[in-house]
């Protein structure tokens, strides 16, 4: 049982600013976190290798700093820890992104037959959810999205069932493997990391992965030469002002709500009909 889980190092939302000028966030200084979702994928992955055994390998692309992350998966009971890192990886978009990791999964594929691949199903930074799926897509793999449970999974019989999130409530999917899950939180309770677990992490060193070694990637799909999407601007919406509080007790009710109608037709929300 081999499950590959590919996470993210973000910046804590709670700290999160925004030039001015530029219109972009501003990293320097601002504390990283591992993306909230990604965290329950690894669990969701460490508690499999619990139940079938065999590993976990964790994959980041980032710069050198994200190496952080993957030690703290393997605190968390993840075997192995990748980061690919490279300048010319930067500014890279959800298509450019893809491609590298699924590049790099396919190494990893070919050391070692990969049974699952787990995604956080968005980014806290970004909010686009497009990454586990354009994954899944260039490596032609089922996709399961906003995945909460695994009911069944045998890697044996290589089948799965899935419940996931829909608009409408849980959705039940049985698929085959090797799948991609992009998962939400309900998948796995972060449980605390046992102090064996934290030993090994101590002394960890995730590889490093490069542009050039051991995967050749085509620098024309990476960075923002592989990246068609442009962000015209990003900006803080200015605060909201506070809504207008009509006083049934000082207008009575009928002029009250004959205040608030007025107000509501103002404001181009809804067309109002006076009935005769």
């Amino acid at each position: 049982m081999h499950s590959v889980v590919a996470i993210k190092q973000v910046p804590d939302t709670t700290n999160v600013r925004i030039n001015p000028e530029t219109g972009t966030l501003i990293r320097d200084g601002v504390p990283t976190i591992i993306n909230p979702y990604d965290i329950h994928a690894v669990e969701m992955a460490v508690r499999l290798k619990e139940k079938f055994g065999g590993t976990v390998t964790v994959i980041t692309m980032g710069p050198p700093k994200a190496a952080e992350a993957l030690i703290e998966c393997v605190e968390q009971g993840a075997d192995r820890g990748i980061l690919i890192s490279d300048r010319r990886f930067g500014a890279a978009d959800t298509l450019a992104t893809s491609y590298v990791l699924a590049r790099t999964i396919e190494a990893i594929q070919a050391e070692h037959p990969v049974d699952l691949l787990l995604f956080g199903k968005q980014a806290i930074d970004g909010d686009t959810g497009q990454v586990g799926p354009g994954v899944a897509t260039r490596l032609n793999v089922p996709l399961v999205s906003y995945a909460v449970s695994i009911e069944e999974f045998d890697p044996v019989k290589r089948r799965a069932v899935i419940h996931r999130k829909i608009e409408q409530g849980i959705e039940v999917i049985e698929v085959s493997l090797p799948l991609l899950l992009t998962v939400e939180k309900e998948i796995a309770h972060v449980k605390r990391a046992p102090l064996s677990n934290m030993i090994k992490a101590a002394s960890y060193k995730p590889e490093m992965w490069n542009a050039d070694t051991p995967v050749q990637f085509d620098i024309t799909q990476v960075g923002i030469k592989g990246s068609p999407t442009i962000v015209g601007k990003a900006f803080t919406p200015a605060p909201r002002e506070a809504g207008a509080i009509l006083s049934v007790a000082e207008k009575g009710l009928r002029e009250s709500v004959a205040d608030a109608l007025a107000m509501i037709a103002q404001a181009h929300v809804v067309t109002l009909q006076k009935h005769v």
